[in-house]
């Protein structure tokens, strides 16, 4: 869906999954930071609800409904 300063984006079945880009993911997880460059990709997230996972390739913000 797009890329912002620290996300990428994608949208799934299940939601919208942020990607977080950089070596060292925040010791919590950045959900502001994710609403705010969400807007830059278009994504009003405010109103969804929120998970985070930690997976292979990284953390993982997800945003569903």
């Amino acid at each position: 869906m797009g890329e912002t300063d620290h996300f990428h984006w994608h949208a799934t079945p299940v939601g919208i999954a942020a990607l977080w880009q950089g070596d060292h993911a925040p010791p919590t997880p950045p959900f502001n930071e994710a609403l705010t460059e969400g807007l830059k990709v278009g994504l009003d997230l405010s109103r969804e609800e929120r998970e985070f996972h930690q997976v292979t390739k990284g953390l993982v913000l997800l945003f569903h409904s």
